[in-house]
Parts: C-alpha cells; structure tokens; sequence
C-alpha cells in the first residue's frame, strides 16, 4: 500500500511555485511572451546567486565523501527527476568517470523519463527503498530535488537518507517547505511565481539546471578531471570529441595536427597522451 504523504500547513501557504503570475497570456502578442518569458529567466541568475554559499558547503563535503569512496544520489520526480538524470548521465562522459559515482533517480523509474508514472511522486517510502537497492552507506550523498519542496518520493527519501547516517541536501524553490526542513544542507532559490501559473519546468527547472551544473563541475574539477580549462578525461566516444582531443593536445602540446591525432589515438586518452608526450621528450 502506498503511504500518502500528507504536508503540513506550508502546502497552502508557502507554495510560490504555484502561486498566479498575474498575467493574462492569452492576450499577448509572440514578441511579448517571449520578451515576458526572457525577463522573468533573468530573475533565476539572482536566485541562484544568493545560494552559492550554501552550494558551496555541499560540494565541500560531496568531494571528502567521493575521496572516501562515496557516491552522490539525486531523487526526485517529474521535470525534477529528469534534470537530475540528465546531470548524472553526463558526467561519465564528459569527466571520464564511472557511471555509478553521480547517479540519478525518478519515481516511477526509468519508464518516468519519457512519460508520467501514476501516483508515483506521492509514494513517502519508495525513494529509501530505492536507494537501498545501491547498497547507500554513510558515505554517501543524496540530494532531493523538488521545486515545490512538497514531493512525498523526495520528501521521504531525504528524511530516510538522513535518519540512516547519508549527507542530505536538497534544490528547492519554496521557502520553508518540508523538504528544506529534512535536508542537512538545503539549498532554497526562490524564483517566484511562473510565467505559466505553476508550470515549474520553467524558472524553477532553469534554477535546479543551473545549481546541479554548479554542483557536478565544481565537483569534478576539485576531484582532478580537469587539466588548467580542458576535460582532458573526457570519453572519446565520437569524431567530435576526438577532434576536441586532437586539439586540446596541440595546444597544450604546441605540435601539429597529424601528431596530436596519432598521440591520441595510440593512448585512448586527452590526459594520458599528454602526460606520455611529457615523459618521452
């Protein structure tokens, strides 16, 4: 049986992500919602701004927990849980690390990704039983994210997390939310009403985008994946990524072309075929 969470007074009272924007769209012109939609995203860059010190004790600790062995979790649900899964899936590739180190998760699993799971984010247990199928330990981090701060999957899964020893934090858009109240570390960027009334796919989405971006790059960066500007363990998984490879070598090499292509081809590797090249001249 599924456990519905039931919120407390905040969930009528606090909710800014679902409050009227005060608008009437449908008697705009296309060049005014666009101008419309262009100067509320410029309120988001303020809205993150003010939460960078808070990013910046979670990423703190995220990397002493990845140095330990740990990995880092992100839960959530609809547009939520899919910012957080295409965060996690782009870093294998662009940083050069395992699949499992940054991994993210829906409610309703992968079948949510593409099309919405009945009931599934009202379900305040599954999250936790979720995560246990990774064998999570002390070492590791999970993160909700839930523009509403109301979800019962995120909501459940940080308590849960937390309550067994994880570091917690969440990306939310309401202040004093439940899920802000779980989370050790909670990360609040309030946006402020949508321009489409509730639909949080766009300020709130935007604000989640660019604090997980905040977060995975930092992270990387300070854990060595990054040589001066340049994502020397990036995977070579297409011609354009090796002719980013080829050219990341000639410049830090300073050689031709044709030598950096064959440097690159023959170790597989931006960083390693630097660091041979170093070594053999």
């Amino acid at each position: 049986m599924i456990n519905v969470f039931v919120e407390s007074e905040y969930y009528f009272t606090m909710n800014i992500t679902e409050s009227s924007s005060d608008r009437n769209l449908e008697e705009m012109t296309i060049n005014e919602l666009l101008i419309g939609i262009n100067q509320e995203d410029q309120i988001v860059i303020t809205a993150v701004n003010k939460v960078i010190p808070k990013i910046e004790i979670l990423i703190k600790k995220v990397v002493d927990r990845l140095r330990d062995g740990g990995r880092l979790f992100y839960i959530g649900a609809g547009t939520s849980g899919r910012l957080g899964i295409l965060d996690a899936s782009e870093i294998p590739p662009t940083f050069g690390v395992p699949y499992d180190i940054v991994i993210g998760m829906i409610a309703g699993g992968d079948a949510a990704i593409r099309k919405a799971v009945e009931s599934a984010e009202d379900d305040y247990d599954q999250a936790w039983k979720d995560l246990q199928k990774y064998g999570v330990n002390d070492k590791d981090t999970v993160v909700g994210i839930a523009a509403s701060g109301r979800t019962p999957y995120v909501i459940g899964g940080v308590k849960d997390a937390r309550q067994n020893g994880l570091l917690t934090s969440c990306i939310t858009c309401n202040p004093d939310s439940s899920l802000e109240k779980e989370a050790e570390i909670p990360i609040v960027a309030v946006v402020g009403p949508e321009f489409v009334t509730g639909s949080t796919r766009m300020k709130s989405g935007t604000a989640q985008k660019l604090i997980l971006n905040m977060i995975t790059t930092t992270t990387m960066i300070k854990m060595g994946h990054i040589r001066g500007n340049k994502m020397v363990d990036m995977q070579l998984t297409n011609k354009k990524l090796i002719d980013r490879g080829t050219k990341m070598i000639m410049e830090e090499l300073n050689i031709n072309k044709r030598k950096a292509k064959k440097l690159l081809l023959k170790h597989g590797s931006v960083r390693i075929a630097i660091l041979s090249y170093d070594k053999d001249n």
